[in-house]
Formats: structure tokens, sequence, C-alpha cells
């Protein structure tokens, strides 16, 4: 139970990661807030976490909604009169229009940049203003490895992660004096229905042959790295950008074909 009576606000918290995160802080014992843009959906995972006597609650975000980022932090310190742990975990792309430099619309490249991140300024503004006055908390940036290591495509999705990872370290170092963590947690190819639904198989035969660890990560694997960060194990950790990828970017260029070719120790 290393979150036992810390309060949890997790976005784009109904599925993927984001469920995942949910599941793994509430049975760690945290108060979970999800913030999510259909409430019916989120009642139901509420509901069916409550049930195993979890405890989880809902707010209303859409990132369409600029305000909704600091309403969320406004309503869970209306109902609990803190926060202790936010997670940002939304960020969106579309593949087929995010591509390379010369051939991405500059209103496709502006509004992904845009609104992935707002999302973890305004929700992290609010949040900080608040965790100062009660203690101090710890913010989690759910980023990308798409963020660290260039692709040949998405330009936007990975210039947008590339930001959220250095606003990360810079929040980092500003909330310190309040005992404000912040760290970001890159996932590598994961198995969500983001993933399935947007990448073809080739692609993610491609992309698996350059893992050492030849499979995709689980949403749960990701989580287990947003609890460390969000419990009192990490309370000497700020600042850190840590890859959950296994293993993608770490090895030569050459690996996959090498590895392909022989099998030698």
């Amino acid at each position: 139970m290393r979150l036992e009576g810390k309060v949890v606000l997790i976005t784009a918290s109904t599925r993927g990661i984001g469920r995942a995160t949910v599941e793994a802080c509430a049975r760690e014992g945290a108060k979970v807030y999800m913030a999510a843009r259909n409430l019916e959906l989120a009642k139901s995972v509420a509901d069916e976490l409550n049930a195993e006597g979890c405890n989880v609650k809902y707010v209303y975000n859409d990132a369409t909604e600029e305000e909704t980022f600091s309403t969320m932090i406004d309503e869970v310190i209306e109902k609990e009169g803190r926060i202790d742990v936010l997670v940002n975990n939304f960020g969106t792309s579309k593949p087929a229009e995010d591509r390379d430099l010369a051939n991405t619309d500059v209103d496709v490249f502006i509004k992904t940049v845009n609104i992935n991140l707002k999302s973890v300024f305004i929700a992290s503004q609010a949040a900080v203003r608040q965790m100062a006055k009660t203690g101090g908390g710890s913010i989690i940036n759910i980023s990308s490895v798409g963020g660290q290591t260039p692709d040949i495509s998405q330009v936007a999705y990975g210039t947008s992660k590339a930001a959220i990872n250095y606003l990360t370290k810079l929040t980092a170092v500003h909330e310190a004096r309040h005992n404000i963590r912040c760290n970001a947690v890159l996932p590598g190819m994961t198995a969500t229905d983001a993933v399935t639904n947007n990448l073809t198989d080739n692609f993610r035969e491609l992309f698996l042959k350059h893992t050492p660890i030849r499979r995709m990560g689980l949403p749960e694997e990701i989580a287990a790295a947003v609890v460390y960060f969000a419990s009192d194990d990490a309370a000497f950790t700020t600042g850190q950008i840590m890859t959950v990828s296994g293993g993608f970017g770490l090895a030569t260029p050459v690996f996959g074909d090498l590895v392909g070719s022989s099998e030698r120790r």
C-alpha cells in the first residue's frame, strides 16, 4: 500500500496506460480521481474498481476545452482539500497526418504541439499552486520514446514529447523548494488500443526488431513506473526521464539486422 492516504489525479484515464495507472494506484491504497471526457465510461471503471474495495472517483476533463485542465484540479481540491499526485497522461497524434517535416501541414503541427503541451502545462501549473500549500507532491508526465529518439515521421508528436521532457526538468528545478517532484515516464511501443488501431503490423514488426526485449510493453508495466514516482520510495528522485521501452534505442542501429542473422553469444 505504497500510496495509502494519497490523492491522485490521472488524465486520459478510461483506457490503455491511463486505466492501468488508475488500477495500479488504487490498489496501492490511493484515492484516485479519473479525469475523463466520457464520464459514463469513467463511472463504469470506477464502479468496477470500487467493488473490489478501491476508492475511485471521476472529474470532467476534455482536452479540447482548455479550462477543464484547471477546473479538474479545482474540483479535486474542493472535495479533498489537497492533491498529492498528478499524472499527465493525455497525449494525441494523427499518424496519417503527422508525417515528416516536408509533408506535415503546419496547422497539424501547431495543433498537435499546442494541445499536448498545454495539457501538461496548465494542469501542472494549477497543481503546483495547490501542492505548495499542502506540503508538496509529485507530478508524473507520460511522455514517449518518440520525444527522445527521432523518427522518420510524427514530427509534431515527437516535438511535443521532447518539449514535455524538458518541461519535466524545468518543473523539477522550479518546484523543488516546495517539496514538489516532477518526473517523466517514456513508454516504448505498448499494447494499447491506440497502437492496435493506428499502426500497421509491418511497422510494429520493424519497431520490435530494434527492441532488445522483443515484445510490446504492457500498460501495467508503464503504470508500475508511475507508482514508483508517485510513492515515497522516490522521495529523493526528481527531474528524471525514465524510458520503459524494452531497451528501444539502447543498442547499435544495426542491432535489428545483426540479431536476425546471428544468435551467437
